[in-house]
C-alpha cells in the first residue's frame, strides 16, 4: 500500500547513508562520520529502517505540541490581560507590560504569534492599504452640508496663522459660508452656523470630522445630552443632524475645497492688500460669489432641501453655550467663578433651589432663563484683587495692602478648568484683570531715603520740633 511520507533534507541525507549501508556500499564506521552520529545512533536507524521502511527515519516530534510550550492556561491569561488593558499595543510593548506590572514573562516572538492567532495583531506586511472609493454627490441642494476648519497661513507673513471655517454643499459643490477665525472653536462656530442659516435656512444634515466641537470625547453617563457637545445640543434644538466622518477621505468634498481655496484665496488676499481676520471676513462673500460662479454644479434634483425656522424656534437663543445651575435659597449661582445674584423679583423668588439655564453667548451676553423668562442679576467676581483706595493715610495698611498686591499680581489666576474656552468670544465678562489697575489705583513706588530727608514738608516739620525742645526744657 503506497502512502505519501514528508521528509526533511536531513532525513533524505540520512536515507541515503542508511541504503548505501544495506547495499554494502558503506561500512556503519564511515557512516556515523557522514551523519556526525555514534555507532550506536547508525545501528538504531538500522533498526528503524528496516522495521518501517523509509517512515522510519521521520521525527516523531513532527505534528507534534512542544513539550516546553507554555499551558494554555497561561496563554489565555496573558491574552485576557492584553484584550482588557493593551488592546492596541504592539507585542514588544505589550510584553514589557506584562512584566512590569503583572510579573508574566513570554517570549516576544511567543506573544507575537499568541496576539496574531487571537486577531489582536496584524503584521504590517498584512496590513493592506484602504481604498476608499468615490461616493456620488447628492441629489439635492441643501440635503448634506459639508464643514471644516483648515489651519493656514492664510495672510501669509503680513498677519497670524488662522483658521477658516468652510461651509460647502455636497449636490452642488457651492460655497455657502466663510469665516476666518483665531482657531477651530465653538463660539466661531455658533457665529459661523448662525449667520449661514439665516441666509439658507437648516439643511437636513451637517457632515463633520471628529473634531471636539462636534463630537463628545467624554460623554456623561449623568447628562441627558449624553455624547453631545454644545454646537451639537444647538443643531438638535434646531432639528438639524451631524454626522461625523470616520476619515478625511469621507468628506473629501470640502478637504478637495480646502486645497483650491489654499492656492487662490491666499492670492487673492494678497492682491488686495488683506492681512486681517475682519478684513478678510468682509470680503469672503465677494470671493464666495465668484468661486461659485466658477466651479458650482447644477444638481440632479433642482429642489431646494433648506428648511425655515419654525414659530417655536429660536436661532438666537439655539446659538449659545447653555448649562444647568441649581440656585442656592439666597437665589445665587456659581459659573466660572462668578458669582451671580438674582434680584428678588415675582419671578425669581419662588425659583429658590429650583434649575435655571445659563446661557453664555458668542458675542459675549449672558442671560439666566427659566422657561421663557430671562432673569434680572449682579456679578460679584470671586477673582477679583483687593481694591484699594489712592491715598492711605494709616502706614501699616499702606505696606500690607501692597504686600497684598504684590502677591495676588504674582499669583496665577485663572478661570474654572471645566468651564468653556472663550477664544472667539468677544466682550465677555470673564476677563481676569489686575485689580489694582482695574480699580484706578497706580503703584507709586518706595521714595528713596534721600528723597524723604530732603522732602520740605519734613524740613519743615523737624524744624518745629527742634523749637519745640528748648521751650520745654
Amino acid at each position: 500500500m503506497s502512502c505519501l511520507i514528508t521528509m526533511s533534507q536531513k532525513e533524505l541525507h540520512r536515507l541515503e547513508v542508511i541504503q548505501k549501508i544495506r547495499d554494502e556500499r558503506l561500512s556503519v564506521v564511515q557512516a556515523g562520520e557522514l551523519l556526525a552520529l555514534s555507532r550506536s545512533q547508525v545501528h538504531r536507524l538500522l533498526q528503524a529502517y528496516d522495521r518501517d521502511g523509509p517512515a522510519g527515519l521521520v521525527s516523531k516530534k513532527r505534528s507534534q505540541p512542544s513539550n516546553r510550550r507554555h499551558s494554555e492556561e497561561f496563554r489565555n491569561a496573558a491574552l485576557d490581560l492584553i484584550r482588557e488593558r493593551y488592546l492596541d499595543f504592539g507585542p514588544t510593548l505589550a510584553r514589557e507590560k506584562l512584566i512590569e506590572l503583572h510579573r508574566i514573562s513570554v517570549a516576544k516572538e511567543t506573544l507575537r504569534q499568541w496576539m496574531t492567532e487571537a486577531g489582536i495583531w496584524v503584521s504590517r506586511r498584512e496590513r493592506k492599504k484602504r481604498v476608499f472609493q468615490p461616493r456620488g454627490r447628492r441629489d439635492c441642494f441643501g440635503e448634506l452640508v459639508q464643514i471644516d476648519g483648515s489651519h493656514h497661513w492664510w495672510f501669509e507673513n503680513r498677519g497670524p496663522k488662522c483658521a477658516l471655517l468652510v461651509y460647502i454643499d455636497d449636490a452642488t459643490g457651492k460655497l455657502l459660508h466663510l469665516r476666518f477665525a483665531g482657531s477651530e472653536n465653538t463660539f466661531d462656530y455658533l457665529h459661523a452656523t448662525k449667520a449661514y442659516l439665516q441666509q439658507w435656512g437648516k439643511p437636513l444634515a451637517f457632515y463633520s470630522d471628529k473634531h471636539g466641537v462636534f463630537r463628545s470625547t467624554h460623554p456623561s453617563k449623568k447628562d441627558r445630552t449624553s455624547g453631545l457637545t454644545q454646537f451639537g445640543r444647538a443643531l438638535y434644538e434646531l432639528n438639524i443632524d451631524i454626522i461625523c466622518a470616520n476619515t478625511p477621505q469621507a468628506k473629501g468634498r470640502v478637504e478637495r475645497a480646502n486645497q483650491t481655496l489654499q492656492d487662490r484665496l491666499v492670492k487673492e488676499l494678497r492682491l488686495r492688500g488683506i492681512d486681517t481676520i475682519e478684513a478678510a471676513n468682509s470680503y469672503a462673500a465677494e470671493f464666495i460669489a465668484d468661486f461659485n460662479t466658477r466651479f458650482g454644479k447644477q444638481p440632479r434634483n433642482p429642489k431646494d432641501m433648506h428648511r425655515p425656522l419654525a414659530d417655536h424656534e429660536n436661532l438666537d437663543g439655539a446659538m449659545c453655550r447653555k448649562e444647568v445651575r441649581t440656585l442656592s435659597q439666597s437665589l445665587t449661582l456659581r459659573y466660572d467663578k462668578v458669582l451671580f445674584i438674582l434680584d428678588p423679583t415675582e419671578i425669581s423668588r419662588p425659583l429658590a433651589g429650583q434649575k435655571v439655564i445659563v446661557c453664555d453667548y458668542p458675542d459675549g451676553r449672558l442671560e439666566i432663563m427659566h422657561e421663557s423668562f430671562s432673569l434680572p442679576y449682579r456679578t460679584f467676581d470671586t477673582l477679583r484683587s483687593v481694591h484699594r483706595a489712592e491715598v492711605v493715610d494709616n502706614k501699616r495698611l499702606d505696606d500690607m495692602l501692597s504686600i497684598v498686591a504684590e502677591l495676588q499680581a504674582g499669583r496665577e489666576q485663572q478661570r474654572s478648568k471645566s468651564g468653556p474656552r472663550r477664544t472667539g468670544q468677544k466682550d465677555h465678562m470673564f476677563g481676569i484683570r489686575d485689580g489694582s489697575t482695574a480699580n484706578g489705583y497706580q503703584k507709586r513706588g518706595r521714595k528713596p531715603r534721600t528723597d524723604y530727608m530732603n522732602d520740605p514738608a519734613v524740613i519743615a516739620r523737624r524744624e518745629k520740633v527742634l523749637l519745640r525742645q528748648p521751650a520745654a526744657e
